[in-house]
């Protein structure tokens, strides 16, 4: 596994230089927007964008081993469950989720997904011991990640609403990276505000600031 930060006029253009950098296609790794960064008035003030990338190792066996591990959790649960492995596209990046589906699937959300995210934690840790290697896959019970991406969108946009009105910046709660990426997305284009991720660890999260 390897992780390179790089810089470029746009988040875009500084993914496209990591890659190259890293020799690795878009389903194979994993990106964190560092900040969107801004134009300017007359490169004035301009800031360019930052990500780190890092290059998952054994990308098909870790969803295979995954699927292994995940599977057998629900066989020790006795639940009714199934587990599928689908491939979801968001522009040119494609992932591969475990997703989770039955009629005790409910058991496994929680409050705000808390049990899911202990699950796929749970699972990580697991699946990395098994391959030698960090490994990163993600899980999914009954289209509950695409419900909380929604929720996600709605809430950036309202803070951005909100930022922009007050004209001070505002920090959102802790989320995961790939949370963090919906909020840094859903507000690339936006004119008034940029994105930026602040702290570290579990304690990681996206200000919203008033450009």
């Amino acid at each position: 596994m390897r992780t390179v930060k790089t810089s470029g006029k746009t988040v875009e253009e500084a993914v496209e230089i990591a890659l190259i950098e890293l020799d690795a296609s878009r389903n194979e790794v994993e990106i964190d927007v560092i900040s969107q960064g801004k134009a300017g008035i007359l490169g004035i003030g301009s800031e360019l964008a930052a990500v780190n990338v890092t290059k998952i190792d054994n990308v098909n066996d870790s969803i295979k081993t995954g699927y292994e591990v995940v599977n057998h959790l629900i066989e020790l649960m006795g639940a009714d469950l199934e587990l599928n492995i689908n491939h979801k596209s968001d522009n040119d990046h494609v992932e591969s989720v475990l997703e989770i589906v039955g009629d005790d699937s409910g058991l496994l959300i929680g409050r705000k997904g808390e049990t899911l995210k202990a699950l796929q934690f749970i699972a990580n840790v697991l699946v990395s011991n098994k391959t030698g290697s960090k490994s990163r896959i993600s899980i999914d019970v009954e289209g509950y990640e695409d419900r909380r991406n929604q929720s996600l969108i709605n809430l950036a946009n309202r803070v951005a609403q909100r930022v922009t009105k007050t004209g001070r910046h505002i920090e959102l709660e802790p989320m995961n990276p790939r949370e963090r990426r919906v909020i840094h997305m859903a507000l690339a284009e936006h004119t008034s505000v940029i994105t930026e991720s602040s702290g570290s660890g579990f304690d990681r999260r996206v200000v919203i600031s008033p450009i």
